[in-house]
């Protein structure tokens, strides 16, 4: 079943069949288990690319570590 058209976005940003599928594997290893929720971000990340938001090699790319203590303590110390 699916929930989303998100190949008919794909063919709008130009996404070759190869390249969606590299996206859509990237995108499920965030949702194993939620096949909605993978289709919506697989459709999200196809329109952004389409609406030059983004761009493939972007949404290609492993997520940044988004650790909020690391990050902060760099920018801003911790005062006593």
């Amino acid at each position: 079943m699916h929930y989303f058209d998100y190949e008919k976005a794909a063919c709008e940003a130009q996404i070759s069949s190869e390249k969606l599928a590299e996206l859509s594997h990237v995108i499920r290893q965030d949702f194993p288990k939620d096949d909605l929720m993978y289709e919506l971000h697989l459709l999200r990340a196809c329109m952004a690319i389409r609406d030059g938001v983004l761009t493939l090699d972007e949404a290609l790319r492993e997520p940044k570590s988004t650790d909020p203590v690391s990050s902060s303590s760099r920018s801003h110390p911790v005062r006593p």
